[in-house]
């Protein structure tokens, strides 16, 4: 998989966004693609980089940081 940065400091990863259903402890790949865009930034995350997801809300984090912004109503 390509990931790199650009100018702005975005990283931009190749390939196609995927679709997924986040369930507790794991995910279900219901499209395939190479990542899945943080709720909170909007920045891609590489799926073997996908750490932080809601099941309640259904959307992925790229860390710690936008979980809590997201879990804390600040999105």
């Amino acid at each position: 998989m390509d990931v790199r940065g650009d100018r702005t400091g975005q990283s931009r990863v190749g390939g196609q966004e995927a679709r997924l259903r986040y369930a507790h402890g794991d995910f279900v790949i219901m499209t395939g693609g190479a990542f899945v865009r943080c709720a909170v930034t909007g920045r891609p995350i590489p799926l073997e980089a996908l750490r932080y997801w809601s099941v309640e809300r259904q959307e992925a984090y790229f860390g710690p940081d936008e979980a809590a912004q997201s879990l804390a109503g600040r999105s």
